[in-house]
């Protein structure tokens, strides 16, 4: 047998079911759900705006802000998990090196707090 049969084959068969199953979820899904239109769906989103608007409204800074805050917070943990794993076998230089960048993300955190980005009026 040939190295694309016993290796790479069933990689294949696994793609090839994933698609079909992704197809016919989205597909039943699409087929079975009701498509009335109701006033939940009509109302304004989380953030307060009406969905059916102009797109180039201006709206609050503070939404931006708090975005980018969530994606630096949320990629701290992203290095977090992989580190705290392996902290048992890491050298000094990786241990310190992230304990650098957990106290300069810090401090980056006492920053936005005391400029009050994170106070919402």
């Amino acid at each position: 047998m040939s190295l694309f049969h016993t290796e790479y084959l069933p990689i294949f068969i696994f793609l090839v079911i994933s698609i079909i199953l992704a197809c016919v979820i989205f597909g039943l899904s699409y087929l079975l759900s009701v498509h009335k239109q109701d006033f939940e769906k009509l109302s304004s989103y989380e953030c307060g705006f009406d969905p059916y608007e102009d797109a180039r409204n201006t709206f609050d800074v503070r939404f931006y802000l708090v975005a980018i805050l969530f994606i630096i917070f949320d990629l701290e943990i992203t290095f977090l998990f992989p580190w705290a794993i392996t902290l048992g076998t890491i050298t000094g230089f990786g241990f310190w090196t992230m304990a650098f960048f957990l106290i300069l993300l810090t401090v980056g955190f006492i920053y936005e707090w005391k400029k009050g980005a994170l106070d919402w009026e």
